[in-house]
């Protein structure tokens, strides 16, 4: 896979995720594989959150939120080429 389609693919769930890492242009893509992975960490948190009664409900239906409209940003990032980090989440580096 070349450089755009990789980096498309790893914001496709976490199954595309793990095959654009495995078969995908992994140099090229690294900045957008980086950010898809952040981006479904994050949503794996909200998920967590929203075991505790009430009060995580609530932070975990905002934060599941936030996380899809940074998962909107990411991808259209990766459909213009261009590497445009997510809002708050795209500080963090998992892949150097």
């Amino acid at each position: 896979m070349d450089t755009k389609t990789t980096s498309i693919v790893a914001y496709l769930t976490w199954i595309g995720t793990v095959i654009a890492f495995v078969a995908g242009d992994k140099e090229g893509a690294k900045f957008h594989l980086n950010q898809a992975l952040v981006v479904i960490i994050a949503q794996i948190v909200c998920s967590f959150v929203m075991v505790i009664p009430v009060i995580g409900w609530i932070v975990g239906i905002i934060g599941s939120i936030f996380v899809f409209v940074c998962w909107i940003i990411g991808l259209i990032a990766a459909i213009n080429q261009e590497e445009k980090e997510v809002p708050l989440l795209g500080k963090i580096k998992i892949l150097k």
